[in-house]
């Protein structure tokens, strides 16, 4: 409904089909709708299960949109989060409201806890596309933009769906070199810290007694980079984590494990080499070699992918500055 006055002042009424689903969108008392009044201050009253929206024409559709949006998502069985308030809000504001819609109705798969696992951003819908239709992904970018997690949530749904039989991760150990030989126990134990991400990520999306009985049946195998030399994998979604401490070696042998059936994700964050000083980078090397290759994509998610805590994506814009000399003297 939509009338406008004298003024030239639109005004539009949002109706939600009842009240259950007002709450669901605006918040336990409100709290979604101050989200979204501190961006459109004044413009919003809430009435049961009605929404009044008071502006120019422009403001009024973004806001309509928004609410259309927020309602479609909880339809899909999600809970809210600021985040999905805010960025939302920003892609409508950008005009992204096609591409945003497609990220919203793309879920992976559900946690073993019945928590759904979907893009919360478009970079991530992009990364995602970009594993389903490629032999040999890399997602590279900064800590918190879910590289790991949607590239083992992929393997999962693959597995699950019997198009591969295998989940191989992998990560080097780099971080481990100068203090391996003073960790207590086996050449296992000591490494099993350094690979704790994967089996988190893991153990989120299938449960504990499933992850334990996929290791146990080597359906799953979480090794360092070493055990992979010498190996061909077929059939097997195989992911490498924490690529930006390969070696341009190391990275030529992993990438040469890949047998048929199989998909390969490699992850890593340029900005977060552990390598001894002056060394080359395997993932680096790999961003320039590969630019052009058929059945290979880079996908480079930024800070605005960054999904924890905002303060996260703040730490992130701000060493960017610094690395671009705004904050040296």
């Amino acid at each position: 409904m939509q009338s406008i006055h004298e003024t030239g002042i639109t005004e539009k009424r949002f109706q939600f089909t009842d009240i259950t689903e007002a709450l669901a969108v605006l918040g336990r008392h409100d709290e979604n709708l101050r989200i979204i009044n501190s961006y459109f201050p004044d413009r919003i009253t809430a009435r049961g299960a009605e929404v009044v929206i008071r502006g120019d024409e422009q403001e009024t559709g973004i806001i309509f949109n928004l609410f259309e949006e927020l309602r479609y998502l909880c339809r899909l069985g999600n809970t809210l989060s600021s985040h999905d308030i805010k960025y939302t809000i920003r892609m409508l504001e950008d005009k992204k409201l096609e591409s945003l819609h497609r990220m919203f109705g793309d879920t992976i798969m559900t946690t073993a806890k019945g928590r759904q696992i979907r893009p919360k951003t478009i970079g991530q819908h992009a990364y995602i596309e970009a594993i389903r239709s490629n032999y040999i992904t890399f997602g590279i970018g900064p800590a918190g933009t879910g590289k790991t997690y949607i590239a083992v949530a992929l393997a999962v749904f693959s597995l699950k769906n019997k198009e591969v039989e295998r989940i191989i991760l992998t990560r080097p150990a780099i971080e481990a070199g100068e203090k391996l030989g003073f960790l207590p126990g086996d050449l296992q134990e000591k490494i099993d810290p350094y690979l704790r991400p994967l089996y988190d990520a893991l153990q989120d999306i299938l449960g504990y007694e499933t992850f334990q009985k996929y290791m146990a049946k080597n359906i799953i195998e979480v090794a360092p980079l070493a055990y992979m030399r010498g190996r061909t994998l077929n059939d097997s979604f195989i992911i490498l984590d924490e690529a930006q401490n390969t070696t341009p070696q190391q990275m030529k042998m992993f990438l040469t494990r890949m047998g048929f059936g199989s998909k390969i994700v490699v992850t890593g964050d340029i900005t977060q080499i552990d390598l001894p000083h002056n060394a080359v980078s395997g993932l680096k090397q790999a961003q320039e070699i590969f630019r052009n290759v058929d059945g290979i994509t880079l996908v480079n998610l930024t800070e605005s992918d960054v999904v924890r805590h905002e303060i996260v994506s703040r730490i992130v814009k701000a060493y960017d500055r610094y690395e671009m000399g705004e904050g040296k003297t």
